[in-house]
């Protein structure tokens, strides 16, 4: 039986050239694209798959809550995680998750379809580009979860829509919680952060691969 794969980026060219480049697989098939978290989370429980390629950085639901939320409800299914980042706290993040296998963007080739052969048969795979900074990691203090602040899934969910531009009424909105929660968030980022505004904060999470717009860097955040 072939292995049912579904590709979530929210760049379509991106999902294009990954589906040409397991097309030469005869074992494997794409059964379906998503461009969000909700989306694959959606797919799953509408139809069988097996493993998703799933981005970090994705708008709405982001790659790592994703993956939580997809395992929590389908165990079986394996998670590769790609992104344009070998951020180590990246890799910490979707490792808890759940995800079996890292993969940088920049050796989405190759290096996929062996981390995908390795995740069916059970196994994690790191590519090199992470697994070099895991090395690292480990070297440094003998430590790989002191890398950076800890932040619940609700904190990355308000920075993500923080760095997307939206004010705390419409993040309030968006999370189905009060404006005044929404600012308490806000402050206990800044407080574990060690950030002054919005500004910085939309900035942290551009730059760590949180949110995948670039508009915050633009202006137009709100106060």
């Amino acid at each position: 039986m072939s292995l049912r794969i579904v590709l979530a980026d929210d760049h379509q060219m991106f999902r294009h050239a990954l589906r040409a480049l397991l097309a030469r697989e005869p074992a494997f098939k794409v059964v379906a694209e998503a461009a969000s978290g909700d989306e694959v989370l959606a797919i799953a429980a509408a139809q069988p798959v097996d493993l998703v390629c799933m981005d970090i950085a994705m708008p709405g639901m982001n790659g790592i809550d994703a993956t939580r939320r997809l395992l929590a409800a389908h165990p079986h299914i394996g998670v590769i995680g790609l992104s344009a980042f070998a951020d180590r706290q990246f890799v910490i993040d979707l490792l808890e998750a759940g995800a079996r296998g890292y993969i940088t963007k920049a050796e989405a080739g190759d290096e996929l379809l062996r981390a995908i052969h390795t995740v069916r048969e059970g196994r994690t795979y790191l590519c090199p580009d992470v697994a070099a900074t895991v090395a690292s990691a480990l070297l440094d203090r003998g430590s790989l979860y002191a890398a950076a602040p800890r932040l619940t899934e609700r904190e990355r969910q308000v920075l993500q829509l923080i760095a997307e531009g939206l004010t705390s009424m419409q993040i309030g909105d968006r999370l189905h919680i009060a404006a005044s929660t929404v600012d308490v968030h806000r402050r206990n980022l800044m407080r574990k952060l060690d950030l002054h505004n919005v500004a910085e904060l939309a900035r942290y999470a551009i730059t760590q691969g949180i949110s995948p717009t670039r508009q915050a860097l633009d202006g137009g955040l709100p106060n």
